[in-house]
């Protein structure tokens, strides 16, 4: 599957629609960007069940916001619609495939019980001290 341009319009169903969707936010002055691109591209190609996605930041102001994204490039993983990794900064090859090999191996019943009981210890800390 090619890499897809993500945009405010096709943000949610991508991520709702497929198990695993990688972001890379970019912007054509990012010179660290342009040398990730044929990284990200390469990687891209060799798993055709992953959803790669490309987010211009200047263009998609509004998306980069959501995300909070801060520096560039930034790497955005979601698997059955939840974010499993934000990480700024350029990486190696290797260090994208192990990221989506760790990723493939995650038990989601397992992630989605630790998200519930963060967040309730979360809401309870906030009724003590609030």
């Amino acid at each position: 599957m090619a890499v897809v341009e993500l945009t405010d319009q096709n943000l949610e169903s991508t991520i709702n629609d497929n198990d695993i969707v990688v972001i890379d936010f970019w912007a054509e002055w990012c010179g660290p960007c342009k040398s990730f691109a044929p990284v990200y591209e390469k990687v891209a190609d060799s798993h055709p069940d992953i959803v790669f996605a490309k987010v211009d930041i200047e263009a998609q102001q509004q998306v980069a916001q959501m995300f909070g994204i801060r520096s560039i490039p930034t790497l955005a993983i979601f698997r059955e619609q939840t974010l499993i990794m934000l990480e700024a900064g350029a990486m190696p090859e290797s260090t994208l495939e192990q990221a989506l090999e760790s990723v493939r191996a995650l038990d989601m019943d397992a992630v989605r019980a630790d998200l519930k009981k963060r967040a309730e210890e979360a809401q309870q800390q906030e009724r003590q001290t609030g």
